[in-house]
């Protein structure tokens, strides 16, 4: 790494004090909104002409690696219940709703020769009842759920994918982007092409670490581009809205003040925004990841790296397609140098050579995954600034999990909410990054793909044994409603 990427790196780890919450309110136009997405809530699987995707095929047909081999069959019920989705909405008085189409739903083939009417309805009807109560849509294209057609066909290893993907768009844009002005492409690559093609931990399972995932990195990135050069072309000049993209990341801190562990840390952002952000910025993948997994893949005896290189057309048609950057956001990592890495292994999570863990004095959530660590947002999203020419991002998803039990005086959650929106406000009045709205998640307690029903992120506690699918306040709804109508986190907001 060289010494100017090493001084980048010591900026961002200088040290922040976050014994104080931020009283300062947020700015007029700052959005506030919660998320969900389609196959965490909607139900209603084969319903009305729904096809079949990746998601109703793993829970039916298995591996069964869903805890209690729950399945999002009903979900939360909201193809039948989304007035009283929004109503939750109205009370808590976001300003945007984040929320995904499924393809199957619109497309039950997966191609645009087919359009489900009725699933067309429900959307528009989704978004009329938003737009009747003053709230935004904001609508992500793909959040996990191919149709399982398309997968059989080799899903995102497939070049035809672009075309795909850009006939699905364009009929989003055609159906509903008179109604809709924010749009996002793709949820979570790390979910989609790491855990998805490369370990195979999530649908559709595929095992190919170091290989396959990289190759449905490269088809994702086209894929968007495809999709914002339609937009931009025939109708951003009419319908004056915007393409993101969401990117799933965490804060990666050093062990130490060595060299070596900052660089393993910028090695470790690297690996999610110089392989996904990067290229729709700047027109191709990082210098620093390329030259690592070139590195790895010469020594492992291969003629090129397994990391697909983007042609000079590519790299063209990729550079300046990022209207916004969508981050979701939960926890924090230390991270070390590998002393002596594993020549052989192959992977996204191998290929970096850095080990990674979780403090043990760090506060725990519902999920092994998560830890309550605030001020690594305020770090993240500094280093965002720092490296992509403070781009305007979105917060689309933070939120806290509990274990599953009915909790509704959910204080720990509230503190978590609290402390993050804190350093997020100091990163925007202290560092000035530019963030224009923050997303949290969820509105309530959905599938929550691996584990089911045993990990709760609501705002809105869901009794999934009751046949009507009750929602029920909790006490953090309450609070994040007192947040938005004061855009502040104190009883007395400061000057």
């Amino acid at each position: 790494m060289d010494k100017a990427a090493v001084f980048i790196c010591l900026i961002a780890f200088t040290f922040i004090n976050v014994d104080a919450w931020n009283t300062k309110p947020f700015p007029k136009d700052f959005k506030f909104g919660v998320a969900t997405a389609s196959y965490q809530i909607e139900g209603a699987w084969n319903e009305d002409g729904k096809g079949e995707n990746i998601w109703d095929h793993l829970c039916h047909h298995g591996p069964f690696v869903v805890e209690h081999n729950q399945t999002g069959d009903i979900a939360c019920d909201s193809y039948h219940k989304y007035k009283e989705d929004v109503a939750m909405l109205k009370d808590l008085g976001v300003s945007h709703y984040r929320f995904s189409i499924s393809w199957s739903r619109l497309l039950p083939t997966g191609f645009a020769d087919k359009v489900n009417k009725a699933g067309v309805q429900y959307y528009k009807n989704l978004i009329k009842e938003l737009k009747a109560n003053g709230i935004e849509p904001l609508v992500t294209l793909y959040h996990w759920d191919l149709p399982q057609p398309l997968q059989v066909l080799g899903g995102f290893l497939n070049d035809n994918f672009v075309d795909w993907f850009g006939d699905y768009a364009q009929l989003c844009f055609d159906l509903f982007g008179d109604d809709v002005s924010n749009w996002l492409t793709f949820n979570e690559p790390i979910s989609i092409c790491q855990q998805g093609y490369g370990n195979g931990r999530k649908a559709p399972l595929i095992t190919s670490p170091g290989i396959g995932e990289y190759i449905c990195g490269k088809t994702m990135m086209i894929a968007h581009a495809r999709a914002w050069h339609i937009y931009d072309k025939e109708y951003r000049s009419k319908q004056k809205g915007s393409v993101g993209f969401v990117v799933d990341s965490s804060w990666y801190e050093p062990n130490s003040n060595k060299t070596a562990d900052i660089e393993a840390s910028e090695m470790k952002l690297q690996f999610v925004w110089g392989m996904y952000i990067n290229p729709l910025i700047n027109g191709d993948h990082s210098s620093i990841l390329k030259k690592q997994i070139a590195k790895r893949s010469k020594q492992q005896g291969f003629k090129r790296s397994r990391l697909p290189e983007f042609t000079k057309e590519e790299q063209k048609y990729l550079k300046g397609t990022l209207d916004i950057i969508g981050l979701n956001h939960y926890s924090t990592s230390m991270v070390s140098a590998q002393k002596n890495p594993d020549p052989d292994a192959m992977g996204f999570y191998v290929d970096c050579e850095v080990n990674e863990w979780q403090a043990d004095d760090w506060e725990k959530s519902g999920s092994d995954w998560l830890r309550v660590v605030p001020w690594g947002i305020r770090k993240l999203l500094k280093w965002i600034k720092v490296n992509f020419n403070n781009t305007k991002i979105l917060i689309t998803e933070n939120g806290y999990s509990d274990n599953g039990e009915k909790d509704l005086k959910d204080d720990r959650r509230i503190h978590y909410v609290k402390s993050y929106l804190s350093n997020i406000r100091d990163a925007m009045d202290k560092d000035g990054v530019n963030v224009v709205g923050y997303t949290l998640w969820s509105l309530m307690d959905n599938f929550e793909w691996n584990r089911g029903y045993t990990e709760k992120f609501g705002l809105y506690h869901v009794d999934f044994n009751s046949r009507n699918r009750t929602r029920t306040k909790k006490k953090s709804a309450d609070f994040y409603k007192k947040v938005i109508a004061t855009r502040c986190l104190a009883d007395k907001c400061a000057a």
